[in-house]
Parts: C-alpha cells; structure tokens; sequence
C-alpha cells in the first residue's frame, strides 16, 4: 500500500498517455469531439463520469484528474470539484429539499452560516437547528426532535473557537436517524484527519485554503465513498454549474502534490506559536487543539494526526488591544483566508465572521479581542519574534 505522500504525489498527475508530459496538462477546451452523435471520444480512463468528454461544464481532462487525486488524497472513492469551498456547500444542500431539516454545529464558518440563516431557510425552505455538539447529547436531542432531520452538517475544528467534535459519535447520530453526516474537513485538510474513515457520508473542502496552499487559487471540493451519493452529486454539479476552470483545477492539483510535506510544518510551527502565546501575560487565553489545556484535546489526538495550523486567543485589552496588534505584525499578514504557505492575521468579529449576528457571536464566544492566526511554513524563532513584538505594542494599548 502506497504512503501518503506517494499518492499525493502521483494519484492523478500519471504521465499523458499522448505526450508522456509527467504534468497535467491544462485542458482548455470548451467541448470536445465525438465519432458519432452521442457518442464522446475523450479518454475515458481520465473521467470520473465513466465516459468520455463532451462539454466543458460537465467534465474537463484536467479537473478530471484532479478530481481523482481529491479522492485518493481523502481516502474516498469519488472527489468532485467546484470553483468555491461556498458552491461546493451550496451543490451538498441540493440534496436536500424543502421542508427537511439540517442540524449544524453552532460555531460554523461565517460564509457557511450566512447561506444557511439568509439563503437556504426563506428561499428553500429548509429547517437549521444550530448546535454545540460538544455538549453530550446536545446532538442527539437536536436530531431526535425533528424527524425530518436528513443531514447533519459537522465542521470540527470550527472556524474560528476551534471546537472539535467527535465525528465517530456524529455519524452514529445522524445514522441512527437516516440522516447523512457531511463534514468540513477544510482546517485539518485530507492529510490530519478523514472523516470518510470515521462514518461520515461526504467531505467538503475548501481547497483555497490547505489544499491549494498557496494563496492563488479559490476552489471546493465534495468527495465521497457512496456510488447512489456521487450519482446525485454529478447531476447538481453539471446542472448547477459551479465548477472550477482547468487553471485552477491544476493550482490545486500541483498545491495537492506538497500537502503532506507543507502540514508537518504548518503544525510543528503552529504548536510552537501556540505555547508561547499561552505563557505571554498579555494573552487572556489560547484555543489550539494540539495543547492539554484544549477541552477536546483527547478527542484531537483520537481522530487527527496533528493539531494543524489554525490558532485562537483572545489578547488583553479588547479591540483596542487586538486592533494594535493586528496593524503592528509584520510576518504575520493581516487579511482573511487562512492555510497558505505564508501566516495570516485577522479580526474574525470584524472580518470573516462579521455576516454572523452580535448575538450569536456573543454566544459562541466571538468577541472584539478575539484574534485568529493561520500559521505558515516560515521559520518559527521568525514568527514568535513577530507575536512578541506585536503583544508588546498592544499591551501598550489597552
């Protein structure tokens, strides 16, 4: 059986079997010939449709391939992609229709929560039941109170508190309820942790972040192990239509490649970063799945095979505070997005989760001096010099 380095590496970027290229080429066509009407004339061994190319939309050699390194990358049987972790979702909530009932974890990403709160629920019709399924049986009480519940929508660790659920325990709740679990696994990426492997019916990414990994390419991906789940998938991708261009589809197929390599030290980083803002005077608190004082640190080590790169604390001071801090880094780039080879900063009460109600973001913890990093692949003595120096500005602020 092949490491998964290996598979990353070669599942989907075999050499051309035309030109022997050792890269992808990037397909650019729009639609592709056919010997008879009816009948396409595309390489069939490259299609995840089991057919050969006809129309740019519907399928293209190059996201072809790509979509079989999603999968493999997954351990899954089917990946399918889209031109946005957002159109992916959307596609996935297709399967569902009005009336039906979604239980979704309450610290959910803010673009996630907008369309399901402004979108899905006046335009679809469909129920959202928002809930912490850190809380034991909180989760099971949600499904069990409507059965109309079809899908459980589970995003562990949560952007941005980083919650951690147990995704064993979530599948055997929506199972038991004939429900689908669909989780995002966009903060860990393939390489950390797969669901798939743990019960979970569907895996989305948002391929701009980890899997793309370089800040140049937006992207989304569904992948599945269900034969029935990727027929209905297929049909909603072509007909809805959000799919990525061959461009991007090999961005993220050459970003796919470094994954394993890049994670490992997203986290060693990570960690380091992680324990010096716990032990910093000016840091009220830290959220980092891979430190003990983690209230899910066990469930982490149990199904992940690293904390990652994302942390959270809350700096001293308040917004003050957190607002000098973020306009005094300088390695660490204050703008949203996150699992880019560079290290990110942001505000996400007034950046990526500003869509989210005051409300709700009271209730989950969202304050105005919460700060989110997504920590890069620099050299960490690097990284750590430039949190001290930007903690010592914003002491000065409070």
């Amino acid at each position: 059986m092949e490491g998964r380095g290996t598979s990353l590496v070669h599942v989907g970027s075999e050499a051309d079997p035309v030109t022997g290229a050792v890269t992808v080429p990037i397909s650019l066509a729009t639609t592709f010939a056919q010997s008879s009407p009816g009948i396409a004339t595309g390489a069939s061994s490259m299609n995840s449709h089991g057919k050969g190319f006809e129309y740019g939309r519907t399928n293209n050699p190059t996201r072809a391939a790509y979509e079989r390194a999603l999968a493999a990358a997954e351990g899954g049987k089917h990946g399918l992609a889209f031109a946005s972790g957002m159109a992916a979702t959307v596609t996935c909530t297709h399967l569902l229709k009005s009336g039906d009932h979604v239980v979704c974890i309450d610290d959910v990403y803010g673009g996630t929560q907008r369309y399901f709160r402004r979108i899905a629920v006046p335009t679809y019709g469909i129920t959202f039941s928002f809930v912490d399924f850190t809380v034991p049986g909180a989760l099971e009480d949600a499904v069990k109170s409507n059965p109309k519940t079809k899908l459980v929508w589970l995003e562990t660790p949560t952007n941005p508190t980083l919650k951690v659920s147990d995704i064993a325990m979530a599948a055997s709740v929506a199972h038991a309820a004939g429900a689908l679990l669909v989780v995002d696994n966009t903060f860990m990426s393939p390489y950390l942790q797969r669901p798939l492997s743990l019960g979970a019916d569907i895996v989305m990414n948002s391929c701009t972040k980890y899997i793309g990994g370089h800040s140049d390419v937006v992207g989304g991906a569904l992948i599945t192990n269900s034969d029935e789940i990727n027929t209905q998938l297929r049909f909603l991708q072509n007909s809805l239509g959000g799919v990525p261009g061959p461009q991007d589809c090999f961005l993220a197929l050459r970003g796919l490649k470094t994954l394993h390599i890049r994670m490992q030290r997203h986290c060693e980083n990570a960690l380091a970063c992680a324990l010096f803002l716990e032990s910093h005077p000016a840091v009220e608190k830290v959220l980092y799945p891979g430190l003990p004082s983690h209230p899910q640190y066990e469930v982490a080590k149990k199904q992940t095979t690293g904390a990652g790169g994302m942390i959270t604390f809350y700096v001293k001071g308040g917004i003050n505070a957190a607002r000098k801090f973020l306009e005094s880094v300088k390695l660490f780039t204050c703008a949203e997005s996150l699992g880019a080879v560079e290290s990110l900063a942001e505000s996400p009460a007034v950046m990526t989760h500003a869509s989210v109600p005051p409300e709700v973001r009271a209730q989950l913890g969202i304050s105005d001096s919460l700060v989110r990093l997504s920590v890069g692949i620099e050299n960490v003595e690097d990284l750590v010099a430039d949190l001290e120096s930007a903690l010592k500005s914003a002491s000065s602020a409070q």
